[in-house]
């Protein structure tokens, strides 16, 4: 801001900021509200902020009785090989497509990027009956397999970043004998780590807030995620008080995750030449 700029425009501009920063707060604010709040008090007019008394029993009923334990496992487990299979898939084939010279190498990259205009619904049916053919339904293989194969987002980030690498510590690991792959995880991985940490949070949470895949692949209700929990949760008319608990209980790891990781996404997203 200029040194310039007149107090009290600079008093409106952060007047401005604050009121969007509350607006932007407040259904969060107002989450754990009614998730600490009796079943009363949640129809009590005028609306509590503030509940009185707080009814920590919501987050224990929560988690025990309606299994909300089970579906916290089944979110990491799938969200953590999602993360492995992404980073290294997309690490790797970005790491081919900046280091090496074919004949087409520019003709699949573009067509791998015109991949990301296509709407995912586009693809969803015959991925539903490719996955059909393999008897894949109702596990979690549809969900984990793809992660291994690359995403195109991925590996425009990945391949970004990896061209602002001098190619000369390429070309002198070469000259020491050490091969493409060693070259690759014993440096090239290493010097990735703001990109791969930005390329890890949006895992995450793409992975984390997945619904509509669950939705569609699994049927077993041992086999659910928070999200698709949720869901049930809201057919079922759960009172609202609990299903505000589950919201909070699925939105803390993704508002840790992003607090831990903050400063590497941003210098990850920055050093890729992405701006949004």
């Amino acid at each position: 801001m200029n040194k310039t700029t007149h107090p009290l425009l600079k008093l409106a501009i952060y007047l401005f900021l604050i009121a969007g920063a509350v607006f932007m707060v407040f259904p969060f604010i107002w989450m754990l509200s009614t998730s600490l709040k009796t079943v009363g008090a949640i129809s009590q007019m005028p609306p509590q902020l503030i509940p009185d008394p707080f009814n920590w029993e919501n987050y224990a009923t929560i988690w025990n009785k309606v299994d909300f334990g089970r579906y916290t496992v089944n979110s990491f487990f799938l969200v953590t090989f999602d993360m492995i299979g992404s980073l290294l898939s997309c690490a790797f084939i970005a790491f081919g497509l900046a280091m090496f010279k074919f004949k087409l190498r520019g003709f699949l990259y573009m067509i791998m990027l015109a991949t990301l205009m296509i709407p995912s619904q586009v693809t969803m049916v015959p991925t539903y009956f490719i996955w059909k053919q393999f008897n894949a339904l109702d596990t979690y293989a549809p969900l984990i397999i793809p992660s291994f194969l690359g995403g195109a987002f991925g590996i425009f980030l990945m391949h970004q970043f990896i061209k602002t690498l001098p190619k000369e510590i390429y070309e002198a690991a070469t000259i020491d004998g050490s091969s493409p792959p060693g070259i690759f995880f014993k440096i090239y991985l290493p010097l990735c780590r703001p990109a791969l940490a930005a390329l890890g949070v949006f895992t995450f949470m793409g992975a984390w807030n997945n619904t509509l895949g669950p939705l569609i692949y699994l049927q077993d209700k041992a086999l659910y995620t928070l999200p698709l929990a949720l869901l049930y949760l809201k057919s079922e008319n759960v009172n609202q008080a609990l299903l505000m608990a589950g919201a909070a209980i699925t939105t803390l790891p993704v508002v840790i995750v992003y607090l831990v990781a903050q400063k590497q996404f941003v210098q990850g997203i920055a050093s890729t030449g992405m701006k949004g």
